[in-house]
């Protein structure tokens, strides 16, 4: 069985089947994993994925789970969770190289406790660099794009180096989203600047983010994409739907692009949200909305 093979073969990872992947994400909703995986070394992490791709066994690669809903019935296949040991930020200069599993926001703070500038934008996104890297996220006009130098990636064909050229960034996307591809690690290039300006400005969109976002509640951040020549919370919001709720799923009353687990959820309510939310606006202003999320597994 692939699980057995899984764990005789690599090292330096902890395995523990059946681990509840609601624990792994900040939706807090989600069904178990057959086996989860915890590496502890980029060597363990990537002889696991070459033995994924060996045995095409189905993968997920889970960093902070910031922009990822898991259906209720689970994930029938490998979950790597990417922990403290992928946590590494070290800086040369004005730039920053940080492991796929840094949290975005302690990287921006490494950058202001070293006086550089350009990712006071990131300070209150709760993804991983990984995840960042992998979507281009951001936020107040500031996206990783803006910030890459070039990312280490793993391959079937062995690790790459690929450009922030490369990376063929567009909104919220990537060609890792349409390859087999896993982020190891990034350099980021920054400017020095002044590090109390930088801290104010960081203060700042923190402070515009608490105001204007539900973060007193388990998402997934931003839940929709912004549609061409519109904003999603704004459509929402005038198709009446701020409040909108299914089981312990609801539209945020504080802003409209967020949907939230305010009541012991399921993956199932989040779900059903979303649909009425699309079909909603779609029929009133002929906008799909397309999800941010990532939504992976199988209904329970």
């Amino acid at each position: 069985m692939w699980k057995n093979e899984l764990r005789a073969a690599v090292k330096d990872c902890r395995f523990e089947e059946g681990a509840k992947l609601a624990d792994y994400t900040t939706f807090r909703v989600g069904g178990p994993a057959a086996l989860l995986a915890e590496p502890e070394t980029e060597e363990a992490l990537c002889a696991l994925l070459d033995l994924v791709e060996q045995k095409n066994i189905p993968c997920l690669l889970i960093g902070n789970g910031s922009n990822l809903l898991v259906k209720d019935g689970g994930f029938d296949g490998l979950a790597i969770h990417l922990g403290a040991s992928f946590a590494g930020i070290t800086a040369d200069g004005d730039r920053i190289q940080a492991q796929a599993g840094a949290l975005l926001s302690k990287t921006a703070v490494f950058a202001v406790d070293h006086a550089l500038a350009g990712m006071a934008f990131a300070h209150g996104i709760p993804g991983s660099l990984g995840g960042a890297v992998y979507m281009n996220a951001g936020a107040y006009g500031g996206e990783m794009s803006h910030i890459v130098e070039s990312v280490r990636v793993w391959t079937p064909e062995g690790v790459k180096v690929y450009s922030c050229e490369d990376m063929h960034f567009s909104y919220r996307h990537s060609r890792l989203m349409d390859e087999k591809a896993v982020v190891l690690s990034a350099v980021l290039k920054l400017e020095k600047g002044d590090e109390q300006l930088i801290r104010d400005e960081m203060k700042k969109l923190l402070t515009r983010r608490k105001e204007k976002q539900p973060l007193e509640y388990p998402s997934a951040g931003s839940f929709f994409k912004r549609p061409a020549g519109h904003f999603a919370g704004a459509l929402i919001e005038n198709a009446g739907l701020k409040g909108f709720a299914i089981g312990g799923a609801k539209i945020s009353e504080k802003h409209a692009g967020f949907l939230i687990n305010f009541d012991h959820a399921t993956a199932r309510d989040v779900l059903d949200v979303m649909k009425a939310v699309q079909d909603q606006v779609f029929a009133l202003y002929g906008v799909h909305l397309e999800n941010e999320v990532r939504i992976v597994g199988k209904d329970k």
